[in-house]
């Protein structure tokens, strides 16, 4: 029996059920920002036209913030029907200690195996050979976004690279435009500096800290160029006192802020302000010198219940996230790129189309969520956090990422 039919078999038998014991199901997600809103409204209509009710959980705030409250929860008895976390070793513990669905049937009869693209992502919800999560996008961090108001503004061509946004700094300031709009907090510092390191250590140093945890590489010359570049960024995103990455990004949307370093959900941002791109803004992946891209992305878990109709219930949203249509109404609002490699993602617009050459060429890289543990995120993470708010030199940061990566796991 094919996989195509297996998944409409399944996918009959499933509907079945939930005709004759809708449920509701209680999501959350920390997609709270305007073009993430959007886009998570995709999946609750999609469910909702099943006969279900998805019952909206949003926990403002970023993904540091709302993880140890998904975590406590289900650890304390109180679980949601289904949950956001990104695809990695977030959940490890949780899959150790039994407390998420086992979704194994559902990949199988839904040929998941096959589709899933690249099949990292897969492999990152695999504990022990069984599935325990649905990947439903690929986001990637090395990217900067500029605003053509701004350059504009101060008479300039908008640059096609990391350098030339370095060296159009000057004439940014000078037109009362800030450099590089920067949210302050650690995550968003990290991924500015890890895309930093990417565009100015190259990849092969890159890779020697990142999948291979090479103390000795952060030491070397390669990182000792990257951390003194991100002094300079530092020093060009002095004034930007937003406190989130959404406000970051509205700074470039409204030609405030010439440019900010961010993942690709800020395409949602500039999509929902009506803003086009190559017209009103532009998107360099590797920050338009190594285009290449990690991927990262979302997944959702399913808690344990001991209600069947529940679990049956869980099983059907699993395989509606990653249904066809939803997997390209979803990630289009997103910004980010499908998990599927046989779906019609034409109608992307022109940043989307780069992602999608660059996954087509193999051009990935595994994220810091697969690469490292939770634990040695958050080191990083308050690392990167200290450096960007503080006048701690270049070579005392570079010294301190090297002990972090030593003890890496």
């Amino acid at each position: 029996m094919s996989n195509i039919l297996k998944s409409l078999l399944v996918g009959t038998a499933l509907t079945a059920v939930t005709a004759a014991h809708a449920t509701e199901l209680e999501v959350t997600h920390w997609w709270t920002s305007g073009g993430e809103a959007a886009a998570v409204s995709k999946f609750a209509e999609a469910w909702n036209a099943t006969g279900n009710t998805w019952v909206d959980g949003a926990i403002a705030g970023s993904g540091d913030t709302a993880r140890p409250i998904i975590i406590s929860r289900i650890l304390g008895g109180d679980p949601m029907a289904a949950t956001q976390l990104n695809h990695g070793r977030q959940a490890q513990e949780l899959i150790e200690e039994g407390l998420l669905l086992d979704l194994t049937d559902v990949a199988e009869a839904g040929g998941w195996a096959d589709l899933v693209n690249p099949s990292s992502l897969l492999d990152a919800c695999t504990f022990e050979g069984k599935i325990y999560c649905v990947p439903v996008n690929i986001h990637s961090a090395q990217w900067i976004w500029l605003s053509h108001d701004a350059y504009e503004k101060a008479g300039l061509e908008v640059p096609s690279d990391w350098n030339e946004f370095a060296a159009s700094a000057a004439a940014l300031q000078d037109a009362g435009t800030l450099p590089l709009a920067m949210g302050q907090q650690g995550w968003q510092q990290n991924i500015a500096f890890d895309a930093i390191t990417l565009a100015v250590a190259g990849l092969d140093a890159w890779k020697e800290v990142r999948i291979n945890k090479n103390a000795d590489a952060v030491r070397g010359p390669e990182f000792t160029a990257a951390f003194e570049a991100a002094a300079k960024a530092r020093a060009l995103a002095a004034e930007s006192n937003v406190q989130d990455w959404n406000q970051a990004t509205n700074m470039v949307i409204t030609g405030q802020a010439g440019a900010q370093i961010m993942g690709d959900w800020a395409q949602g941002e500039f999509s929902l302000a009506g803003q086009v791109e190559g017209t009103d803004y532009s998107c360099l992946p590797g920050l338009g010198l190594n285009p290449v891209l990690d991927t990262g992305g979302d997944a959702f878990y399913f808690p344990v219940n001991g209600d069947a109709d529940i679990t049956a219930a869980q099983k059907e949203l699993a395989a509606v996230l990653i249904s066809p249509d939803v997997q390209v109404s979803f990630n289009l609002a997103k910004g980010s790129l499908p998990v599927r490699g046989d779906i019609d993602m034409s109608s992307a617009n022109g940043c989307m189309q780069k992602g999608l050459q660059i996954l087509a060429d193999g051009g990935v890289l595994p994220s810091t969520d697969i690469s490292f543990s939770q634990d040695t995120t958050l080191q990083l993470e308050d690392l990167q956090a200290q450096f960007w708010t503080s006048d701690m030199s270049a070579a005392d940061a570079q010294e301190a990422y090297a002990d972090i990566i030593e003890d890496a796991d």
